[in-house]
């Protein structure tokens, strides 16, 4: 990776920061008291396999007052005559297709509604279980609401580009110009669910001539759905997705647009945290931006089933130089109270929903 991906707008950020006046979003205050609250935590992996919600409440302490709670959407293919015996896990294991696993919904809820009514409060359960290139999925999505009222409270996370596995769907990727998508966000919009997306800002190995295609496409969607909470997931970066050379600059045409101000980003997944702790000058750029727009970052784990406290939290610990960069304001925004805002207002708008379109004996 090229450190100076992060830092085309550093020295700018970093003067608009120190001279930006405080904001109203800057100054909330959080109810809930911890490290952080958890905006993208999977309970189940790629063979949908995984944990309990009740073991995650015992990996989470009182360290992550709350979390999201969703699946994987995509189950991995075993077929004997590519890996024989050899059973594969995740993804990179297998020349095997990916398929959409709608029952991944039923499994998140059910497991939901075993938690005592405590219990309940510490998570924010997600709809996965939808094929984002079918114009049906925004019916699944009704339908899971339908069938489990008073559960979910968002959609996703649910990809669009993403490296190696949107090549492996069975019946083809996903795309930001289908209107699937558009009628996927139109009806979350409609009901109050937040949408988290993952999207590649950039292909793999992009050239700088090109690194705007994907981004282009993407501020078209994002802007056509106002409505919408919208969290794009890991700020557009992967495995091998590195930051293009505008990254920076990218998300701060997306933060600093008004008619883009229902577009949040969140930072987990320890692949892309590499890049923003790589070395000083990446962590101070990237504290320049969450200090100027405070009230749009969330912080995630994306970590899949985990079973033990010192994995779950190394994410958040290997953030430290992070944090100790940023404004108590915007640290707390990110690690805690974006995520209870944005959740918060998710839980009575879609039960609100519910209410007036689920009969009152089905509730």
């Amino acid at each position: 990776m090229k450190a100076s991906a992060f830092l085309s707008l550093a020295a700018t950020l970093a003067l608009a920061a120190a001279m930006a006046a405080p904001t109203s979003a800057a100054a909330q205050s959080c109810s809930t008291k911890g490290d952080f609250n958890d905006s993208h935590l999977h309970m189940t992996n790629y063979i949908q396999e995984g944990v309990t919600p009740a073991k995650l409440l015992e990996v989470m302490g009182q360290r992550t007052p709350r979390a999201t709670l969703f699946g994987i959407p995509l189950q991995q293919e075993w077929s004997h005559t590519l890996t024989g015996d050899a059973a594969p896990t995740y993804y990179l294991e297998s020349d095997a297709p990916l398929y959409y696993y709608s029952f991944t919904d039923a499994v998140i809820a059910t497991s939901y509604m075993a938690l005592s009514p405590a219990q309940k409060k510490r998570f924010d359960p997600m709809i996965t279980g939808f094929n984002p290139a079918d114009m049906y999925a925004a019916d699944h999505i009704r339908r899971v609401l339908t069938t489990f009222p008073g559960v979910f409270e968002g959609i996703g996370e649910f990809s669009i580009h993403k490296e190696f596995v949107s090549s492996k769907i069975a019946g083809g990727p996903a795309s930001l110009t289908d209107p699937a998508l558009d009628r996927i966000l139109d009806f979350a919009g409609e009901v109050g669910l937040v949408a988290i997306m993952h999207n590649d800002i950039v292909m793999p190995f992009t050239k700088k001539d090109k690194e705007r295609g994907y981004f282009e496409q993407a501020k078209r969607v994002l802007a056509a759905h106002p409505n919408t909470v919208i969290i794009w997931a890991h700020t557009g970066l992967g495995r091998v997705v590195q930051p293009p050379s505008q990254h920076l600059a990218f998300l701060e045409e997306i933060l600093s647009d008004p008619k883009l101000k229902n577009v949040y980003f969140d930072i987990s997944w320890d692949e892309v945290a590499k890049y923003v702790i790589r070395n000083d000058r990446t962590v101070a750029a990237t504290a320049a931006l969450i200090n100027k727009y405070p009230d749009r970052f969330l912080l995630g784990t994306d970590w899949v089933a985990p079973d033990n406290a010192e994995k779950y939290f190394s994410l958040y610990e290997s953030y430290q130089p992070l944090w100790a960069k940023l404004t108590p304001e915007a640290s707390a925004n990110t690690r805690l109270c974006n995520y209870e805002r944005l959740f918060d207002q998710a839980r009575i708008k879609v039960r609100a929903w519910e209410k007036a379109n689920v009969p009152a004996a089905e509730r």
